[in-house]
């Protein structure tokens, strides 16, 4: 038995009553990566100071890709982030087809995507993949399911894979959350068949609850051991709250991650 994966957590969503830098370090002690979420709150010098290995970051403040306002709001935010994560030697920066607000709800909803909006929002990336290349950092566009987030646009799996493999360039990538496809359309494994040459990271929560591996429907073992089969060696980051105990939710994600 081993651990292929380069396994991570979310620090935004575990030991809820500790201050962040605390939890960055106890998930560095444990052997884990550390996922963050925005930055303006957070104090960096105390979390750079840990030494941990920071796996991804919101990578933007404001902005959406689809129109030219929302664009240019994104690629200021994306600019600034980026600065955030070099200092931080954070691994990927990530994005949502539009900005999100209180509860994940998007800031601009749409429930129809035109053919307009489709152009525009490929455009957005190629300028985001060429503000990358500039800075010398990754981005990764996620998935979100329509039941949490209404309204997004490109927020479904399937369209996620169209635009990051139209753009195809190397400074962007899936982060592939299955907890988001299980509640949006299933078919997991297949789904990271489809994605695998674009995926930057893959995320996972249980589902019902968004908890740890094995609190759910989700059978993720037999989704480690298939991702293994597929060659993805990539990394693996539970961005999920704790049923219980964090430290033994942690556990339950090593172990379901254990090929």
């Amino acid at each position: 038995m081993s651990q292929p994966f380069q396994l991570a957590a979310c620090a935004e969503m575990l030991w809820l009553d500790k201050p962040m830098d605390w939890r960055v370090a106890r998930l560095t002690e444990m052997g884990f990566g550390v996922g963050l979420w925005n930055w303006p709150d957070l104090d960096l010098a105390k979390i750079e100071a840990v030494g941990a290995n920071f796996t991804i970051m919101n990578g933007y403040l404001e902005g959406r890709l689809a129109d030219d306002e929302g664009a240019e709001m994104l690629l200021r935010s994306a600019r600034e982030t980026a600065q955030i994560g070099k200092r931080l030697n954070v691994d990927r920066l990530n994005l949502h087809g539009t900005g999100l607000g209180d509860g994940g709800i998007p800031i601009c909803q749409h429930d129809v995507v035109s053919g307009d909006m489709w152009l525009k929002a490929r455009d957005t990336l190629n300028r985001i993949c060429d503000l990358a290349e500039e800075e010398g950092v990754v981005f990764t566009l996620e998935n979100l399911n329509l039941l949490d987030h209404p309204g997004c646009p490109f927020g479904s799996t399937a369209d996620v894979l169209a635009l990051v493999s139209s753009v195809d360039r190397p400074q962007l990538r899936i982060n592939l959350d299955l907890y988001h496809t299980q509640i949006g359309e299933g078919d997991l494994i297949r789904w990271c068949d489809k994605c695998l040459p674009w995926i930057g990271e893959i995320q996972v929560a249980d589902n019902p609850g968004r908890c740890e591996p094995g609190s759910g429907e989700i059978n993720y073992k037999m989704i480690a051991k298939a991702l293994y089969e597929l060659e993805y060696r990539g990394p693996v980051g539970m961005e999920a709250f704790a049923s219980g105990d964090p430290e033994a939710a942690l556990e339950a994600f090593r172990t379901a991650f254990t090929v």
